[in-house]
This record gives C-alpha cells, sequence and structure tokens, in this order.
C-alpha cells in the first residue's frame, strides 16, 4: 500500500463552475473515487425523521451522507438509501468508529457494515484520536484491500495529531474531519492538510453546536446574504466550498435541506472573502 504523500489530488482547489443547484461537482480522493462536496450530516437525526430527511435530500440532489457509529442512526440512513430509488452507486456513505471502539475494530466494522446494509461503505474514518486509533485504522486498511470500504480517513486530528499519525500507517487517509467555521476558520490546519494532499470537511459547517443561533445573526454575513438575494447558511456554505472545504450541514427540515444545496448560482467577491476572513475569532465549540 502507498502513502502518496506527495499526491496532491486537487485537495486545493475546487471547480465551482461545475456545479449546479441541486447537482454538487465531485473532488477526486487520493484513493481514486469521486465524493461530492456538498452532503448530508445526520448527527442528531434518528428514527423516521433520519430516513425521511435522507430520501428529501437524495430527492433534493445530495449524493454524500456522513454519519457514524456513535450517532445510531447508521440502520437508518441504509433504510432511505435503499428506499431512494437512486443507485446505490450513485451516493457516497461515510461513517466513523468511536475510540471506544478501537480496541476491537473488526467487530466495529461489521457492525456498521451490517446496520448499513448497502454492501460496502464508501469511507470510514476514525472519530477522533484515542488509545488503539492506530490499530483501529489498520483494520480498516484491511477492509480496504479486501474492497469492503473504499476510503480511510480521520476527524478531529491537525497538524500535531496528523504529523505524529501519519508514519504509524500505511494508506494516507483521503479526508479530515474538522470543526471549521467562520468564527473557527482553522487556516493553518486546512492549508497544512492541504499541502498533504488531503481533502478538509468541515463537519459542523455552520457554526459549533449550541451556537449555530449567533452566528447565522451575524451583521456582516447577514450583509453579504442580502447583497446576493441568500441566506446566510447559504453564503457559509458558499464560502467553505470557495477555501476548497467540503460541508456536511445537518437538518430534517425540507426547505434548508434544498437550500443547502442551491449554492452554485452565485459567488463571493474577493472583498467578501476578506470580510468573512476577518471574523475568525479561534473560538472552537467542541474540545476535540
Amino acid at each position: 500500500m502507498d502513502l502518496n504523500f506527495n499526491d496532491n489530488t486537487n485537495t486545493g482547489v475546487f471547480d465551482l463552475s461545475k456545479g449546479t443547484n441541486g447537482n454538487a461537482p465531485t473532488i477526486k480522493l487520493s484513493s481514486g473515487y469521486e465524493m461530492p462536496i456538498v452532503g448530508l450530516g445526520t448527527y442528531s437525526l434518528h428514527g423516521a425523521t433520519c430516513i425521511n430527511s435522507v430520501k428529501t435530500a437524495i430527492a433534493a440532489g445530495f449524493r454524500k451522507f456522513d454519519t457514524a457509529s456513535v450517532y445510531g442512526n447508521e440502520e437508518e440512513v441504509g433504510q432511505g438509501i435503499r428506499e431512494s430509488g437512486v443507485p446505490r452507486e450513485d451516493i457516497f456513505v461515510a461513517t466513523k468508529l468511536y475510540p471506544n471502539q478501537y480496541s476491537n475494530p473488526e467487530t466495529a466494522i461489521e457492525e456498521c457494515l451490517s446496520k448499513l446494509d448497502i454492501g460496502y461503505i464508501d469511507l470510514m474514518l476514525l472519530h477522533h484520536p484515542g488509545t488503539n486509533d492506530v490499530k483501529a485504522y489498520k483494520a480498516i486498511e484491511k477492509y480496504v484491500a479486501a474492497g469492503k470500504i473504499r476510503s480511510i480517513g480521520v476527524s478531529c486530528y491537525y497538524v500535531k495529531e496528523i504529523s505524529e499519525f501519519l508514519p504509524k500507517v500505511n494508506i494516507k487517509p483521503v479526508l479530515v474531519q474538522n470543526e471549521v467555521h467562520p468564527y473557527y476558520q482553522d487556516t493553518e490546519v486546512v492549508e497544512h492538510l492541504h499541502n498533504l494532499g488531503i481533502v478538509v470537511e468541515a463537519w459542523y459547517p455552520l457554526g459549533g453546536r449550541g451556537h449555530q443561533k449567533e452566528l447565522l445573526s451575524d451583521p456582516v454575513l447577514s450583509k453579504i446574504a442580502v447583497s446576493h438575494n441568500k441566506s446566510v447558511a447559504q453564503v457559509i456554505l458558499r464560502w467553505d466550498l470557495q477555501r476548497s472545504v467540503v460541508v456536511i450541514p445537518g437538518s430534517s427540515n425540507p426547505d434548508h435541506i434544498k437550500e443547502n444545496i442551491s449554492i452554485f448560482d452565485f459567488s463571493l467577491t474577493d472583498d467578501e472573502m476578506a470580510q468573512i476572513a476577518a471574523l475568525n475569532r479561534n473560538e472552537k465549540h467542541d474540545w476535540y
């Protein structure tokens, strides 16, 4: 297996001209697979709400979904995908192992495959650093070799964590999923990961949990949104994409779901990007 440390597969630039509302462009991962740059996060979705949200998102044009073992909704995500009528190969599904699963990773991986019940997993991440994370990652590598998992990555790994981790594994992570939003822009880490040829994904792009209301009412963002006849959420998501950061906003509201993938009919000017850059507070809302 090849780490491909020097393979900078288009990670620093997204071709947003290829996107239309309801049809997000893809980025080619270092594993060779294509991944949509906009997806639906399912962190807080459960039961029928989760199933219906997945189906609503697919009908709106979403083709990427993010779940995790610890979310307790892999079964519902898989059901929504199976019931959507869209071919499995057209949909990209990511899930994650939690640190309490790292000591027995094979069992955890099999549980993910069984619960999702969609044949294979497009991307499996480690949820955040923890004891036995290298052991768990190497177990996922074996499933990549067997074709049951297509790509592999990590979440909540920053410069120090990724630098210590890379020499210990055989396959370079295709993606790192971190906290990124206008109040915590993580610019140094984003640039470092892009230079390594690793895609960056914002796991909570509309603000840290419990802090979304403040961000969505920010006066600078509100003014920019009005000038484009867009919502603040759309401006934030577009800002991420113009920084080549993948977004996975979560929602069960059909209008918001549609809105979140309707961000390809406008672009932010250099001045507007600079205004948003100036909002950075290095304000991290989660401990990891």
